[in-house]
């Protein structure tokens, strides 16, 4: 599968926001790439709940590790016991979350293949019928698996710590200031969140992951 081309993206950011234009100055080319394995990225995005980021990726490795291939299917996660699951360092919550999405994915809750198909809100509605799927779950899942490019994840502290500190605000934006700042970035709003995160690769800041869900 070819690497989705954001040119088009970029020159929007960099005519709409000159704080924009830096960061793409600074970090070149968007390298965000659609994640075909579905199923997998809906784990991993529930998996790195309320936990940082290099918290949450050792954790998904070793759940992944857990299947052939490292990509999980609804089938095998059902079967998988308790023990396994612990193993990979989830807690007795997410292996809960996780267990219920198995089995929306297999009693035909969840359309799977039919997924990427769909308008953000009718999957946002998928979504939300999973225990512990929230909004910010379903942001990073329509980012990082369908690469829906007009996602505000406006709950991220991650972002919201970006916008500070690249804006120059005094505090945290709530969102109202942050749906304000991100007006010009229509409709690249996950291209410009992108940017933002990568902003804070190098700073000793909180990072995309930490959120509460429902």
């Amino acid at each position: 599968m070819s690497k989705p081309d954001w040119t088009e993206a970029m020159q929007h950011l960099r005519n709409a926001d000159p704080v924009l234009a830096g960061l793409i100055d600074k970090y070149d080319l968007c390298t965000l790439a659609p994640d075909r394995d579905l199923f997998g990225s809906l784990c991993e995005s529930i998996i790195c709940q309320q936990i940082s980021t290099k918290a949450g990726e050792s954790i998904a490795r070793r759940f992944r590790a857990l299947f052939p291939d490292a990509r999980p299917t609804p089938e095998e996660l059902a079967l998988l016991d308790e023990t396994n699951l612990r193993s990979a360092g989830l807690s007795p919550q997410k292996m809960g979350y996780l267990k219920d999405l198995a089995r929306k994915c297999l009693d035909g809750t969840i359309n799977l293949p039919l997924l990427d198909r769909l308008p953000e809100d009718e999957i946002t509605r998928e979504l939300l019928a999973v225990k512990g799927v929230g909004p910010w779950t379903v942001t990073m899942f329509l980012i990082f698996a369908l690469n829906r490019t007009d996602v505000l994840p406006v709950g991220d502290l991650g972002l919201r710590r970006a916008v500070q500190l690249a804006y120059g605000l005094e505090n945290l934006p709530d969102k109202p200031r942050l749906e304000e700042i991100a007006k010009p970035w229509h409709p690249y709003e996950t291209i410009a969140t992108w940017y933002l995160w990568r902003s804070l690769e190098n700073k000793k800041e909180p990072d995309r992951g930490r959120t509460k869900e429902p």
